[in-house]
């Protein structure tokens, strides 16, 4: 049994002074970052499995009639497996990609290289 009962909380009071702040550690860069958080998920070709998906359900698993799906399928996950290897490929030497919104922790070491924090 749940009573609802109306409590009135007094709302949260803003502080008067601000807090002031202590520096424990220096405020600046490091001269690397660590590969940790590099694990990504890649979805390939997700539209392409769904399409082939149905046509095996509309022709009871039939894969004869549903061979224009299936080529389409592996085309594409052809297509970005090469891009894949190609980006790894890359990502590994820390060769910059102008306008990449990802970099990896190669590449960010490459540019911290560069543009040393002073």
């Amino acid at each position: 049994m749940r009573l609802n009962c109306n409590l009135k909380i007094p709302a949260r009071v803003p502080q008067k002074e601000p807090v002031p702040f202590k520096e424990i550690l220096p405020l600046r860069l490091k001269e690397t970052v660590s590969g940790k958080g590099d694990k990504t998920s890649d979805v390939a070709c997700l539209h392409e499995m769904s399409i082939m998906f149905a046509c095996f359900k509309n022709n009871e698993f039939n894969q004869e009639l549903c061979s224009k799906e299936i080529s389409s399928f592996q085309n594409c996950y052809k297509d970005f497996q090469n891009k894949k290897n190609i980006k790894k490929r890359q990502e590994q030497k820390g060769i910059l990609i102008p306008g990449e919104k990802n970099l990896t922790h190669k590449q960010l070491n490459t540019l911290l290289r560069r543009f040393p924090p002073q």
